[in-house]
């Protein structure tokens, strides 16, 4: 009898540490997941948080077990920008019911966020979330193609029906300018003609950033492009209280460029520079530090400035086109720049931080 019970208490012991075994070896699973993952009782006390979930909120696992979300608000570890995004995640799950959350993060990241509850959880809440920024990335290259593809059917007709005309009205206004003058309307014409040539500049970008032209390569020094293309911008620049400065190129660094492509690109970055300097007003000194730096067989060209910067969020929708912080701005000249550097097989990369300035940095092949 007495061993019939010993074997019994023998395979309950067993059962119960393969259930045990069993049970580590999922949780242990959940812990590595790249999915954050936390778990909220009927009460609010979080009973389970993974090391992924953890890493995100940046505050270590074992302080968190064990608090409520109130307790977890007021942890002096939680950033500002988190607090807001769990009230806001809070705010919708309770009160809309909703299930699904997309957020950015303060580094600019997407993240997906699923709310489980109900009865299939037994009064618990499951979060779990996931980074879906390469997701992302496909899908706004997707929409910026078709944006593109449909520039490209209305650039032509743009072309025709409009450029004809404002040169007409060009040439017609010139003629009367001496009348104009006579009559002490000068002001005027010059108004309109600068208008005119504003229209034309649109169009201009219309046209290139629906198919720029194939490059028509050579090979150029970067030191000597870089040298050209201050020399077109540095009056502009002390006109505007800025400063470029350019810091010397190592010798022999060349590319194999479409020379009148790039200076465009590289024109379109100092103006944004110097736009984004003139944002910040007062007695601001502006500076753009230019500088070319090699990478293994690719040049880093940077262009930096202390100008009024841009949010995180902002920035992955910088390349998109008709997308513009500018009143004025078409929204154009990024993405056509985008452009040109992918057909030369190179990228743009760009970083920046509000009230703390912008670097670019363009990356282009060199020549071995």
């Amino acid at each position: 009898m007495l061993s019939e019970f010993q074997e019994t208490l023998l395979q309950s012991v067993k059962a119960y540490q393969s259930t045990e075994s069993v049970k580590n070896k999922y949780e242990n699973v959940l812990q590595h997941l790249d999915s954050g993952i936390m778990l909220f009782d009927s009460d609010g006390v979080l009973t389970f948080i993974n090391v992924q979930m953890a890493r995100l909120l940046e505050i270590p696992r074992h302080s968190l077990i064990g608090c409520n979300l109130l307790q977890l608000l007021r942890h002096p570890h939680l950033s500002k920008f988190k607090k807001r995004k769990i009230l806001r995640l809070y705010r919708e799950t309770i009160f809309y019911r909703k299930k699904n959350h997309e957020l950015i993060d303060e580094y600019g990241r997407y993240w997906l966020t699923t709310v489980t509850y109900g009865d299939q959880m037994e009064g618990d809440y499951l979060f779990s979330i996931k980074d879906v920024s390469e997701f992302k990335q496909i899908e706004q290259t997707a929409y910026q193609n078709d944006k593109l593809a449909m520039l490209g059917k209305i650039s032509a007709a743009i072309a025709h029906e409009i450029r004809n005309p404002l040169t007409a009205i060009r040439g017609f206004i010139q003629l009367l300018r001496p009348h104009l003058v006579q009559l002490g309307r000068d002001e005027y014409a010059r108004i309109i003609l600068n208008e005119i040539d504003r229209a034309n500049d649109i169009i201009y970008e219309f046209l290139n950033s629906s198919k720029p032209s194939a490059p028509q390569k050579v090979a150029i020094s970067i030191a000597s492009l870089l040298k050209e293309v201050i020399l077109l911008t540095e009056s502009e620049a002390l006109m505007m209280g800025c400063e470029i400065k350019l810091k010397e190129a190592e010798a022999g660094l060349k590319v194999s460029i479409d020379v009148k492509q790039i200076k465009q690109v590289l024109l379109n970055m100092i103006k944004n520079a110097m736009d984004a300097i003139e944002e910040v007003g007062g007695e601001h000194a502006g500076m753009i530090e230019i500088e070319a730096v090699p990478d293994g067989k690719y040049v880093n060209i940077s262009i930096r400035d202390n100008g009024n910067g841009m949010e995180k969020a902002m920035l992955s929708r910088l390349f998109a086109p008709f997308f513009t912080t500018k009143e004025k701005g078409t929204g154009l000249g990024l993405s056509v720049s985008y452009r040109i550097i992918r057909n030369h097989r190179g990228n743009i990369y760009v970083d920046s931080m509000k009230g703390m300035g912008t670097v670019f940095v363009i990356s282009l092949p060199l020549v071995q």
